[in-house]
């Protein structure tokens, strides 16, 4: 007997992951809805990630380039740069919307039911939202993840002085003092924001170093670059307790060494990290039982709990980044339709848009060491790249880690101004196994910084041309 759903596959969360698995669905012919709890689509990213925090950098950016004399360096005199933060903030909120909107007309265009509502799993192929009950053949957890919290340290943005990075987007004013807890990619790059307008930012991190997880080369030049452009950095250093009182914050903190002090700011942002989305899902309703981070358990294939039930991107355990969660949406969309479906978890880049950028894909020396994979390392420096050095952009370099036998590209590591784009091209190259040599022996165009990238992979073999 033939059961008869309202839809062929419902999406709850019309995050980069949902809604790319919600239209990649409908393009393959599954009747397909969409259910999203804000009154817009793009999920965290879009609305208070991604997209306005790269339009704040961007911003931001170009005031220091105004203003640090780089600028007249090339005989350009701008005179005196000021910040209007009411009309940034306008631009930034009119981006968002802008893109919003944009989903909503591709949901219109590839016939996507756009659903709004908290929505919860009542069982096998049912979704009750808003209290009303759809059902589905096949259901797509993809609520993404919240910011995480930090005990002794409330957040109340509406107060503006303990925010997460929700609040941190949207300051209504310019803080003297901006403590940032977490040395990672929110807290860099928000903090490097803040500091760009005026703030006085103190990075708090309680790893030995920031960036955790990222190369060691990575992590020691970004440290030496934020610190001189204004950055203080407290790395093996935990925050206990925060007391607002008077308009500011005063923190406990404690050091490797077991010493204790205090530290006021104006606003303190908590950035240590993101935590799944999956309270109050119904999960127990369709055999799912989240692991101790809160996390989804799912095999290769997304599958999740009873048949029919998917979970992709942040609500899984794996790097939280939206386009993980969208290639992971896609491959559920077409293994649904008959399709392979693949996603190569192993091929996953991370980028910090800081300035410079600092992007990675695959091993780090770390890894490859721990786990004794023979492996050679080779690094090209930006500053003898043509590209670079014409655009008074220098700093950072590439580095490839490649099998010691075979040459195989193992990972990747780039810090520099256009890092998050070069690194594209590394993970192409390792989608499809190339070696150094591989990429030495293609052609690259003169001048750019991806003939970086040719330097180092022409380096693996001794015969880098430019060092």
């Amino acid at each position: 007997m033939t059961v008869s759903h309202d839809y062929d596959l419902l999406v709850i969360g019309g995050g980069p992951g949902g809604y790319a698995c919600a239209i990649r669905a409908a393009q393959l012919g599954l009747k397909t809805a969409c259910v999203e709890e804000r009154p817009t689509l793009g999920g965290t990213c879009l609305n208070v990630g991604c997209i306005p925090s790269k339009t704040l950098l961007h911003a931001t950016h170009l005031l220091e380039t105004a203003r640090d004399g780089h600028m007249a360096g090339f005989g350009i005199r701008t005179g005196p740069v000021s910040v209007d933060l009411a009309t940034l903030m306008a631009r930034k909120d009119t981006t968002v919307a802008t893109l919003t909107e944009g989903i909503d007309a591709l949901f219109r265009k590839h016939g996507v039911t756009r659903l709004t509502g908290r929505a919860r799993l009542t069982g096998q192929g049912r979704v009750d939202i808003a209290g009303k009950t759809a059902s589905a053949g096949s259901v797509v957890i993809a609520t993404g993840s919240l910011p995480a919290t930090l005990a002794g340290v409330p957040v109340d943005n509406a107060a503006g002085i303990i925010v997460d990075s929700t609040g941190a987007l949207s300051l209504p004013r310019l803080p003297e003092r901006l403590v940032v807890i977490g040395g990672g990619v929110i807290g860099l790059e928000l903090g490097s924001v803040w500091s760009r307008l005026g703030a006085k930012v103190t990075i708090i991190e309680y790893a030995d170093r920031i960036l955790p997880g990222m190369d060691d080369d990575i992590r020691a030049t970004m440290t030496k670059l934020l610190t001189k452009q204004g950055l203080t950095i407290l790395s093996a250093t935990s925050v206990s307790a925060a007391q607002v009182d008077g308009g500011e914050a005063l923190l406990s903190l404690t050091v490797a060494d077991g010493k204790s002090s205090e530290l006021a700011a104006d606003v303190v942002l908590v950035a240590t990290g993101r935590r799944p989305n999956t309270h109050d899902l119904g999960l127990e309703t369709v055999g799912i039982t989240p692991d101790d981070g809160g996390f989804i358990p799912v095999d290769g294939r997304g599958r999740a709990g009873m048949s029919g039930v998917f979970a992709i991107g942040d609500v899984t355990r794996g790097p939280m980044l939206a386009h993980r969660a969208q290639d992971e949406g896609i491959a559920i969309a077409e293994r649904l339709a008959g399709k392979p479906g693949m996603v190569n978890h192993a091929v996953i880049p991370a980028i910090v848009y800081t300035s410079p950028e600092a992007a990675s894909v695959g091993r780090t020396e770390q890894a490859l060491k721990a786990d004794g994979v023979p492996y050679g390392a080779t690094t090209f420096p930006m500053l003898a790249n043509s590209r670079a050095k014409a655009n008074g952009s220098t700093e950072g370099f590439v580095k490839l880690l490649c099998h010691a036998g075979s040459g195989v590209v193992l990972g990747a590591h780039i810090v520099g101004d256009m890092a998050g784009t070069m690194i594209a091209q590394i993970a192409q190259a390792m989608e499809f196994s190339a070696t150094a040599e591989d990429i030495a022996y293609t052609c690259h165009a003169h001048p750019t910084h991806s003939e970086a990238i040719k330097e180092a992979a022409l380096g693996f073999s001794g015969s880098a041309i430019h060092i």
